[in-house]
């Protein structure tokens, strides 16, 4: 059997480090051998420990930093992977060389100046995958190899507890509380929306800021910041339109899990959500920072059911057709088989 080794240095919350968590036990569930190696962080190691994989925590520190690279290559031999998958600049820089395949998975359009020593580079888009090749990367070493997102069903997040009416619409906002999510256009929209509410999920360095913007737009009582939260599927079933705001969004795994969930969404058109939704067929588009656009697709989903289901239902063909946890772990197993040491594609 393929041995792989995946190595994740990243921060304690964030886009690729919640995909790792569902992948790296996705492929234990389907039998793969794996070693984990990741930077310490007590929850993440948890999750990957009762899913069976055996898992290494090791500093990722900032440069200098020489212990971690000297206990990767240790683990790394010990192990003796037939593939090192590395996520993100941190990790890769660490991976130690040896008689393994070494390839990375990025989920950006990352300098590939981290990258140079890698055989194979995965990009989880196929914008990014079209980066990667115009930036010089070989074509028979770059992968397009997509996401799968949460799609448990949970009952819906109980309204009433986050001091919202039970017959007033209900807005939905996911990520991280950075200036790329343009949480402060949703909020302008919102202002637009008058009887709506607008729950927003995360946690991050704009938190204040946009605390004072809903205070500043006259919202603040209809906005409820929810910090970061496990429970995307019952946060997405109580939601009557899911907003996707991003200024800079490379995938957007939110739209997937949108669809998987069967809510309504109104995006703006960004890199990632621009590539996945069809405008009126799996979603609805508007220019990025224009919140008065933003709320147009909001009313028209609120206001014509008709739209917003089949919508909903068209979402949900696409999420089928190519974002199943099953389909998902199926490329990469066949990545796994082609780039291994004597695989098909060496």
């Amino acid at each position: 059997m393929t041995r792989i080794l995946q190595a994740m240095a990243g921060a304690p919350v964030g886009g690729a480090e919640a995909f790792f968590t569902r992948l790296v036990p996705a492929l234990a569930r389907s039998g793969q051998a794996q070693l984990a190696v990741i930077r310490t962080h007590a929850p993440r190691q948890e999750v990957l420990q009762q899913a069976g994989v055996p898992t290494v925590a090791l500093p990722f520190r900032g440069r200098p930093d020489f212990l971690t690279p000297w206990l990767f290559k240790k683990a790394a031999r010990r192990y003796a992977p037939d593939i090192v998958l590395t996520w993100m600049n941190r990790a890769t820089r660490a991976a130690p060389a040896g008689d393994w395949t070494l390839a990375a998975r990025l989920g950006g359009y990352y300098d590939l100046k981290h990258y140079r020593r890698c055989d194979h580079l995965i990009g989880n888009t196929e914008d990014i995958r079209r980066y990667l090749l115009a930036k010089g990367w070989p074509e028979e070493r770059a992968w397009y190899l997509p996401n799968f997102v949460d799609a448990r069903r949970l009952p819906a997040a109980d309204r009433a507890a986050h001091g919202t009416p039970a017959d007033a619409p209900l807005l939905l906002c996911l990520g991280r509380l950075h200036r790329n999510k343009g949480f402060d256009v949703a909020l302008a929209a919102l202002a637009e929306v008058r009887a709506a509410y607008l729950w927003i999920a995360g946690i991050g360095p704009e938190e204040q800021a946009l605390k004072a913007t809903a205070e500043r737009l006259g919202v603040a009582e209809r906005v409820r910041f929810l910090g970061w939260r496990g429970d995307a599927p019952a946060l997405l079933a109580a939601a009557d339109v899911f907003v996707c705001s991003s200024r800079h969004e490379p995938l957007g795994n939110i739209v997937i899990e949108a669809w998987a969930h069967e809510t309504p969404i109104a995006a703006v058109a960004s890199q990632g959500p621009s590539q996945l939704i069809a405008h009126e067929r799996t979603g609805l588009l508007s220019p990025v920072d224009d919140a008065d656009g933003l709320a147009a697709s909001i009313v028209r989903l609120l206001d014509d059911r008709t739209l917003a289901d089949d919508l909903v239902g068209r979402g949900r063909e696409a999420f089928e057709a190519r974002y199943t946890e099953a389909s998902v772990v199926a490329a990469y197993q066949d990545f796994f088989d082609r780039v291994k040491p004597g695989g098909a594609s060496v």
